[in-house]
């Protein structure tokens, strides 16, 4: 390592095991922490009422959702179109429990965890079967694979009675050590959690990557022949992706029901699956922190463009219909400009930033 642990300019690694360390200088580690500190303080210094704490929470919800996304298309290389019908399989499985138990059967309300992991499992063995035709198929024929999986999702919730035929099932509300949460702290409460759960899903991420399951999904993305003569099996591969996926899916839709209370078809349609993979995209592909960059960009850009559309309907005619106009416009042209100017998303400027600061002041 360099003889500086604070700030190094370069690369001093003279083993494997340095290499791969979660962070490379005491610098690194500091401003972690200070950065996660931060993030669990604030609301205590900074309340805010419950219409945007329930903005931020559904961001963080997004960013499981995207992690798994970006394990699958991003590190593992496969298009996926129907990444919301895996977080509504998680959603749905809390839904099952409700109308089979009850909204406010103590194994909804008190074992709540144990529900949300259960949902991630759902999620993982349907992500698994639909990663099936990985084995015999690449590529755009895949993505058809998975966007059929969508629409039998989405006919399936619409027609069973036992899902209420896409209509709200409730969900109760959980208890905590405090005693029942209540509305006045429904947000906050699930801010905690949700921020636990990116932390340390995000964690397990890193830490997966370094392994040889991580870096068998790079080498199928990169060259699945060139994996295969290293003993890497590359349908197999595809396979764990997916329920790897689907996990992350799952969880993030039991938080989501949790969240809402309830459980709702809308949520989980082909135009969000399209809205995830745009989260992807813009945040950068094949990378942990594009998964975070992204749901904040586009979640933020959504809320910008409402309150924008809002404000140019006082002025304009009413005919025009500018808000139904104005946010399929630019959720299209923000896609298009990424692809077109900056491919690798927000988190290469991340990266830039990142090499300003471990190269300063040889700037070569």
């Amino acid at each position: 390592m360099s003889t500086n642990p604070w700030l190094a300019t370069g690369n001093y690694f003279t083993s494997y095991k340095q290499e791969q360390a979660t962070f490379h200088t005491h610098l690194d580690r500091s401003v972690f922490t200070l950065f996660l500190f931060l993030l669990f303080a604030w609301p205590v210094f900074f309340p805010m009422g419950n219409k945007y704490m329930l903005v931020i929470d559904n961001i963080l919800i997004a960013i499981v959702a995207v992690m798994g996304l970006n394990l699958v298309t991003g590190f593992a290389g496969l298009i996926s179109i129907g990444h919301a019908a895996f977080v509504g399989i998680g959603a749905y499985t809390v839904a099952s429990f409700c109308r089979i138990m009850g909204d406010s059967h103590i194994f909804v309300t008190h074992f709540w965890p144990v529900l949300i992991i259960m949902a991630g499992l759902m999620g993982a063995l349907f992500g698994g079967i639909v990663g099936l035709p990985a084995l015999r198929l690449k590529h755009l024929y895949l993505a058809i694979a998975t966007l059929s999986f969508q629409m039998i999702f989405q006919w399936v919730i619409n027609f069973m009675s036992f899902f209420n035929q896409g209509q709200t099932i409730f969900v109760g509300r959980v208890t905590w050590f405090t005693g029942t949460v209540g509305r006045k702290d429904h947000y906050l409460f699930w801010y905690y959690v949700i921020l636990i759960f990116v932390v340390l899903l995000g964690f397990g991420i890193r830490n997966l990557l370094k392994t040889k399951y991580g870096r068998s999904l790079v080498a199928v993305r990169d060259n699945d022949r060139a994996a295969d003569a290293m003993g890497i099996h590359p349908g197999l591969t595809k396979v764990y992706a997916f329920a790897l996926a689907g996990f992350f899916a799952g969880v993030a839709g039991a938080l989501h029901a949790y969240l809402y209370r309830g459980v709702g078809f809308e949520s989980f349609t082909l135009h969000e699956s399209i809205s995830y993979l745009a989260m992807a995209i813009v945040g950068g592909l094949g990378t942990l922190n594009g998964s975070f960059w992204g749901p904040v960009a586009i979640k933020l850009l959504d809320l910008n463009v409402e309150q924008l559309a809002e404000l140019a309907g006082r002025y304009l005619p009413s005919s025009m219909n500018l808000a139904t106009a104005l946010r399929p416009f630019t959720f299209g042209l923000v896609i298009v400009l990424f692809l077109m100017f900056e491919p690798r998303g927000i988190a290469n400027w991340w990266r830039i930033v990142k090499s300003y600061t471990k190269l300063w002041p040889f700037r070569y």
